[in-house]
């Protein structure tokens, strides 16, 4: 393969996919030198060689009312998307995560008859299962992060393949303790409760008010707290010695004591970097009668998904309250059984995550099935 000049169009649109990507084009780049990329991704993604056409700023948006607003531009951008394809007549398309736009790319692309890979499927396990009809019949390679997913897949005639979760990867702290201690003028004898309450601001608006009740609860004048602040979103009303970091939220999770986090990525990453974690969140009205109904998963936290069993306590909706997350963290927050159980389960998540290499195995499995 080294010697062929492959094209390969890839799809992200938000910013964990544009860092995916930007792993994947390097796997590809390493094993296939004169590859060469285009499509629509992030910074990220650009570092790492490939030609930019639209920036994962303009396309990452949540929520039915803003997708709506945008919607003249994202036919725009699905029109130019299928005529640059057609002009390139790239060898393989890459699809990464971002379902609303990236499955029907696929559909319209399938006529054509360009190969298409998935990678980070779309949890359609967990709702909008129909969508699985969309994948069988236009995706010729699913590359499956969690365990689960590749069975799950296959018994609905998808072609799946597990290469083991990104959180795999090694990872070393930007900073050690001691410096990260000092930048945030914390003390290494108390301990410090490290608040996630989430990375859009609806989630902010929800979940910091609950939180800061919580601590309230709490009533521990030894206790330290950190917010792990996501970018583009704003804080309020919030004690002036409360810590806040922006610029690496991962530290938090490395060498906090506890973490009250809402439910997403967090819980895995917490996971994974052995913080005993409590998981919450809270919908409007709406949404979560909509969730309840669509959804066809016991857990909300991946944690949990992953073993079949609850590993971390999940207050979602009308539990999420400042008296049961008060009480599901207090233990956590020193050398208790509750504390030393939940490590223990986690060990049973790391290992089913599989081993380092990921974006390797991916590169790999995407070279095996593409033709020049």
């Amino acid at each position: 393969m080294n010697n062929q000049n492959l094209r390969f169009f890839l799809v992200a649109g938000e910013e964990s996919g544009d860092i995916h990507g930007a792993r994947l084009i390097s796997a590809l780049k390493e094993k296939s030198p004169n590859a060469s990329f285009i499509g629509h991704g992030g910074n990220k993604m650009k570092a790492a060689g490939m030609e930019i056409l639209e920036h994962v700023d303009d396309l990452a948006m949540m929520g039915f009312t803003e997708v709506l607003k945008h919607l003249p531009y994202m036919i725009n951008v699905m029109g130019k998307t299928l005529k640059k394809t057609q002009e390139i007549k790239p060898h393989r398309l890459i699809l990464i995560d971002y379902p609303g736009f990236n499955l029907r790319l696929a559909k319209n692309i399938h006529p054509l008859g360009l190969p298409i890979t998935y990678f980070i499927m779309p949890q359609v396990w967990a709702w909008k299962e129909k969508r699985v009809n969309t994948i069988r019949k236009c995706v010729d390679q699913a590359l499956c992060i969690f365990p689960f997913e590749q069975e799950w897949f296959e018994q609905r005639g998808v072609n799946a393949h597990f290469i083991g979760h990104p959180f795999t990867e090694f990872h070393n702290p930007s900073i050690n303790k001691e410096a990260f201690f000092q930048k945030h003028s914390l003390d290494n004898n108390k301990s410090l409760l490290v608040l996630f309450p989430g990375s859009r601001q609806q989630e902010i608006d929800r979940h910091l008010p609950i939180f800061v009740k919580t601590i309230a609860l709490l009533n521990d004048e030894n206790l330290q707290i950190i917010i792990g602040k996501a970018p583009n979103v704003s804080l309020s009303s919030i004690p002036a010695h409360w810590k806040i970091e922006n610029d690496d939220t991962s530290l938090c999770l490395e060498y906090g004591t506890a973490v009250l986090t809402s439910s997403g990525t967090a819980t895995l990453q917490s996971a994974v970097q052995d913080i005993p974690a409590v998981v919450s969140y809270k919908l409007s009205a709406g949404s979560w009668l909509l969730a309840k109904n669509l959804s066809h998963v016991p857990f909300a936290a991946m944690t949990n998904l992953i073993v079949g069993k609850e590993i971390v306590p999940e207050f979602l909706q009308n539990e999420m309250t400042p008296e049961n997350l008060a009480n599901a963290i207090r233990p956590l927050l020193n050398n208790s059984s509750e504390r030393k159980n939940m490590l223990f389960g986690y060990e049973e998540v790391r290992r089913s995550l599989g081993i380092p290499g990921t974006y390797e195995r991916a590169a790999d499995a995407i070279l095996s099935r593409t033709k020049i």
